[in-house]
């Protein structure tokens, strides 16, 4: 008892068990979030200047780049959840897949090409 409706049990219709942890995930990416941003900008308000050569030269350091890496890949994990969510909610049946199918091409591209960015940086592209 107590695991839904005999109906849904029969028809397979009840919980598919994913709901903790994507909240958790969600609850874990905002956290690191949080932590990732803030270092981020204490990182930028101590640089003595701000210009493209100081900005760049400060990317290109191993112990800025890794941290950098580590927040583009939790802000766009974390987007991918959020709006996981919106569209399961919020989307007519019809154009869900499609719509999550999209919404990981995004990320992917989005998020793969800040990580090539940065990285690309870190290993000596001429400013």
């Amino acid at each position: 008892m107590g695991t839904g409706t005999e109906l849904g049990r029969v028809r397979g219709l009840g919980s598919a068990h994913h709901g903790p942890l994507h909240w958790w995930h969600q609850k874990l990416t905002a956290g690191s979030n949080l932590l990732l941003m803030a270092w981020l900008m204490i990182s930028i308000a101590r640089m003595p200047s701000h210009d493209f050569g100081s900005i760049h030269a400060w990317l290109a350091s191993a112990w800025v780049a890794v941290p950098m890496i580590l927040l583009v890949a939790s802000v766009f994990y974390h987007f991918r959840l959020g709006l996981q969510v919106v569209i399961e909610d919020y989307a007519h049946a019809e154009n869900r897949v499609v719509l999550i199918v999209l919404l990981n091409l995004f990320v992917a591209v989005t998020a793969g090409t800040a990580i090539f960015s940065i990285l690309k940086i870190a290993f000596g592209a001429a400013a």
